[in-house]
Formats: C-alpha cells, structure tokens, sequence
C-alpha cells in the first residue's frame, strides 16, 4: 500500500510570479519520498538499511529557498534537453536555433530558466503524483509548444518516473531526474565505499568543455569498465580518475531493462536502475565543493554523492549517429525509469 498525502511547502517570490510550491508525500513500507511542484524536485528520499532503519539517501536543503537560490540541480526534472549542447547550438529543417550558454561555452540543462526552474501544476494520483507544464514555443530558444507531463508513482520498493511530451514544432527532447544519491545518507562525507556496476559496453570520450567527440568507445580495459561490480574509491585511484561526469551507452531498445547497480556494504543499502533511455549519465559530483549548506547543515564536498542520469546522449541533437533526439508533431516521447531499494 502506498500513501500519499500534500501539503504546503512554501511560496514563489513575488518577482517569480508567487504561487504556492506543494510537496507531495508517497510512502509505502520500505520508501518514503518527498516531491515538490517546483521543478519536480525530489527533496527527501528515505530507505531502510538492513538493520530497518530509515535514512534519507539525498542531497538537497530543508526549505523552497534552497532551491529557488543557485544549486547544481539537486533533485530536479530536467529540460528540454538534459545535459549539454555544443555551444547551445542546433538545426531543425534547416533553420538555426541558438540557446542560452550556461556551461562554458555550451548549454546545459535546459538553459537560464529551464524546467528545474519553474512551477508545475499537480495532480494526485492512488499511488503518486503527476506533474504537467506547458512549455511555450521559443521558451529558453527551443521551437514548438510542449506539452510534457512528469509522473511519480510509488509501488513497494520501487519509485518510478514516467516522462511523456509531445510538440508543435519538431524540437529535441531528453529528459531526466537529477537526484544526488548517497546510500549511507546525504550529508556523509564521501561515496568511495560505495560498489557499483553499469551495463554498458561502451561510453563517450568528451573534449575538454565535456562534449562528446563523436566516438563511441569500447569500455574493455579501461577505467570506465565497471560491468562487473567496482569500489568507487579504490577504482578513481587505480586509474587515476577525478571521477566520473560521462555517458554510458546502454544496449539499445524501448523495453525495461537494469542498468546500474550501487551497493553500501556498511549499510546494506542497495539501489538499482531499470530504464527505457538509451544513455545514462554517471556523475560524481565533482564539482560539489562544501560551499552549499543542505538539510540538517550538511555541507556537501566533492564526491559526497553520485547521479546516475538516465536520458538521451549529450549532444545528440547535433550528432546524426547518435540515437534520435528530435520529437516530431504527432509523436510521443515517452521514457520511463524506475529505482529498486533493497537491503543485502
């Protein structure tokens, strides 16, 4: 059985139009996760260890102020295009579109006010919440009215988020969720004693403003190998890695398949991955730098979390041999992800 109750979370500042941002509690007996209307964010994702207890897995702040201030996307939806585009650059039937630069000399995320940024409306549903928003043609430079709806549900130990849109004009797509996870609960001090394993056999090199160079290369003996289950602290020192902030290409197709698998050995704590998308993004937030106070007063340095992003491949609106990023008039995008907490 899973619950859900609203209630008030706070008010947008007037300068942002106002408006009563919601938070919507899905609890069953082994997850309890908090959302909000702003930005779809996660803010509260409690799971038990193998002991029973409940822990709250990640990164994020107490208050609607945290969020509406700088942070890099703890918990968000987003949109429209997760991740980066070569120099906010693209072409649609000939015509050009020029995007916000946000990241370097790329866009990121969306752009200045992408959809981590806004309101959206809510519906309640038996076993979750579905969040709509209408993003107006031309909005951040991208082309088209679109429709997209975010919907969270809540089934025993498995949270999933549907993603679905559809377009007036032929625009790129890919969205995604931005949780910052740390299974030995957020505001610990690292994830280098976290396992994890991803199924892919291949991932994108990046040039030095993290865009993809257009090849896919194999993972075989090299440090992006983690098929089988790696240590993430003993591996970044093994190969001499800063960390992770790439893509991994996953085996192609629209059924439900696992991803990734992260386990906290202290803990017992384990999360899986399933996913319809063709990439997932594998962050450890490199850039985090203490600099932000989150729930509790935590502070959160560099590789105090890991995202494991499921979407589209960076930049693939401007690669013709990556997977389709253009949703047309008339289509459906839609993409589902689901994460599985267990303890072992």
């Amino acid at each position: 059985m899973t619950t859900v109750r609203r209630e008030a979370f706070g008010r947008m500042p007037p300068e942002e139009g106002g408006g009563e941002v919601e938070k919507f509690i899905l609890q069953s007996d082994s997850v309890r996760v908090e959302i909000v209307s702003f930005g779809c964010i996660i803010t509260t994702l409690e799971t038990k260890d193998r002991d029973g207890k409940f822990s709250d897995i990640v990164l994020g702040f107490d208050t609607l102020e945290g969020y509406t201030g700088q942070h890099p996307f703890f918990g968000t939806v987003v949109g429209r295009v997760a991740n980066r585009i070569a120099k906010g650059k693209f072409s649609v039937d000939g015509k050009e579109y020029q995007l916000f630069i946000n990241n370097g000399p790329n866009s990121l995320h969306g752009g200045a006010k992408g959809f981590d940024k806004v309101l959206w409306s809510a519906e309640v549903l038996p076993n979750g919440v579905r969040f709509f928003r209408l993003s107006p043609d031309g909005e951040e430079g991208y082309p088209g009215d679109l429709k997209v709806w975010v919907t969270y549900t809540l089934s025993g130990k498995e949270l999933a988020i549907n993603y679905q849109a559809q377009t007036s004009k032929t625009t790129p797509i890919s969205l995604t969720n931005h949780s910052y996870f740390n299974l030995a609960g957020q505001g610990s001090r690292d994830v280098y004693d976290h396992e994890i394993s991803i199924e892919a056999d291949s991932y994108l090199p990046v040039d030095d403003t993290q865009i993809p160079t257009g090849e896919v290369a194999s993972v075989q003996g090299t440090g992006f190998d983690l098929r089988q289950p790696v240590e993430l602290g003993k591996h970044l020192q093994k190969f001499h890695l800063d960390g992770f902030d790439h893509n991994f290409c996953l085996h192609q197709g629209q059924d439900r398949r696992l991803v990734a698998r992260v386990f906290h050995p202290p803990t017992g704590r384990t999360m899986e991955v399933h996913t319809t998308q063709p990439g997932i993004q594998f962050y450890t937030g490199n850039f985090l730098d203490a600099s932000l106070k989150g729930k509790g007063g935590a502070t959160y340095p560099k590789h105090s979390a890991f995202c494991l992003e499921t979407q589209n491949w960076p930049d693939a609106v401007n690669k013709p041999q990556f997977p389709k990023a253009l949703l047309h008039p008339g289509e459906e995008y839609n993409h589902t992800t689901w994460f599985v907490f267990s303890t072992a």
